[in-house]
């Protein structure tokens, strides 16, 4: 039974209809319109400067954020891919993640911001990716190196982690997908009976982001790529999340391919719910920290 406090959030969620910025199709090209006209900041919040040493590079058009604990070794490092349907830019619940992971796993965090759908396409966004992944990886450290995402993040995190498979062999020491996007086709029965307002708007984004490449193409919608070879994955969802069946397809293909996965799925909570500050929300944070702690020993 979800905690009063997670349903209270669910309620007020749904409450919220159509201003949700995925809440249809039209929804969606209205988002990306008003961002083509003033774009929404990627910035991190001045307080994170507090607790943690933050600096920002370009890889291509790409900013990237590093973000360590000040003044220490980090314990580990994580590749941060943010969620937002590949038309959001990351926001403060993101921020609060890399926080958490700063001040609790006292990791070092990398974090791209990205180009967004419609500029930024899988054909782009995926080989990127793909690099930054492989030089945290050949940076190496005794920490050991693990690739984070939520969302639209978590479907590009695994679409990276696919491509060096593919290009050298390399993984990150684990993968961490929260609330994962891994099929774009939105073609699932049951995600009918979830969210259908959701899906049409998902599906409107996940057309922007495959651009000339077909939806099921695997830099798309990596639940069509291979898992053979991939990193140990731990997996959390929430059973009303639109996105519960990409999950559950991705734990039945992983592990048909061999591949260790930690599966949570929360009963009655919503999308990107270990992002939320309630109770369920705050032991899968912890689970995530003790998942980047646990790194190096894999």
């Amino acid at each position: 039974m979800p905690s009063l406090r997670s349903r209270a959030l669910s309620a007020a969620l749904a409450a919220s209809g159509g201003r949700r910025p995925l809440a249809s199709a039209e929804a969606v090209r209205t988002r990306v319109a008003q961002s083509a006209r003033r774009p929404a900041s990627h910035l991190p919040p001045r307080s994170l400067g507090r607790v943690a040493d933050v600096s920002r590079t370009f890889v291509g058009a790409w900013p990237v954020y590093d973000v360590s604990p000040p003044g220490d070794e980090s314990a580990a490092q994580v590749l941060y891919v943010h969620g937002g349907g590949y038309v959001g830019e990351l926001a403060r619940p993101h921020w609060a993640l890399v926080r958490n992971l700063v001040t609790r796993a006292r990791a070092r965090v990398v974090v791209p911001a990205y180009v967004l759908a419609p500029r930024g396409t899988a054909d782009r966004t995926v080989p990127v990716a793909a690099d930054l992944l492989s030089g945290l990886i050949a940076s190496g450290g005794a920490g050991g190196t693990v690739l984070l995402g939520d969302g639209a993040g978590a479907g590009l995190a695994l679409a990276a982690a696919q491509r060096l498979r593919e290009r050298t062999g390399a993984q990150p020491s684990r993968i961490v997908l929260v609330s994962p996007w891994l099929d774009v086709t939105m073609s699932r029965p049951e995600q009918a009976e979830i969210g259908a307002p959701d899906r049409e708007g998902l599906r409107e984004a996940g057309r922007l982001y495959a651009g000339t490449l077909p939806p099921d193409d695997p830099r798309v919608s990596p639940l069509y790529g291979s898992f053979a070879g991939l990193a140990p994955m731990a997996v959390f969802g929430g059973s009303r999340d639109v996105l519960a069946a990409d999950g559950r397809e991705l734990l039945r293909r992983a592990r048909a391919a061999g591949v260790e996965v930690e599966f949570h799925e929360a009963r009655g909570l919503p999308h990107g719910y270990p992002l939320l500050p309630v109770p369920e929300g705050r032991a899968a944070r912890e689970r995530i920290v003790e998942l980047v702690r646990s790194a190096a020993d894999l």
